[in-house]
């Protein structure tokens, strides 16, 4: 019975064996696809090495704050980078270094930064990132009405 009325996120539609992104227009496969978890995580992890690596640029600069504070300034330069870079770029440095984008799924073009906004602001939130539906879209993907896809640009570059 589950099976038939779909997930509270997923809604009724395409049988479960259907790859992710198919049922949004997507390719199932190659560039322009979704992206898996483990990829996401990938870059997420990359972008929380650059973030803590500028703290501490800056700290070797001469910024003092102190030890507790440290944390929240990691966590405060990691959502700067991500609402700026993906807003201006549609990507991070680890999306770039893993070869995926954030796309409109509207038209599969950027998304205004206001949308950006939103988008960054649920995933500070944490919850939003960790509940996905089945075309690997988080909460903070679907408010935002954004999906990310293996990079159509970096993929038509490639010898």
């Amino acid at each position: 019975m589950g099976r038939a009325l779909g997930g509270w996120l997923e809604g009724p539609g395409l049988p479960r064996d259907t790859p992710p992104g198919v049922r949004l227009g997507l390719p199932a496969e190659g560039r322009g696809s979704v992206v898996g978890f483990g990829p996401r995580l990938g870059a997420y992890l990359i972008d929380a090495v650059v973030a803590n690596l500028i703290v501490g640029v800056l700290y070797l600069a001469g910024l003092s704050y102190a030890g507790d504070v440290r944390g929240l300034a990691i966590y405060l330069v990691f959502l700067l980078e991500e609402f700026i870079l993906v807003s201006t770029g549609g990507q991070t440095i680890g999306m770039r270094l893993l070869g995926m984008r954030v796309i409109r799924l509207r038209d599969r073009g950027r998304q205004s930064w206001p949308w950006i906004g939103v988008r960054t602001l649920l995933l500070a939130l944490l919850v939003p990132v960790v509940v996905w539906d089945r075309d690997q879209r988080g909460l903070h993907d679907r408010a935002a009405g954004t999906v990310v896809v293996r990079d159509p640009v970096r993929a038509d570059s490639a010898p």
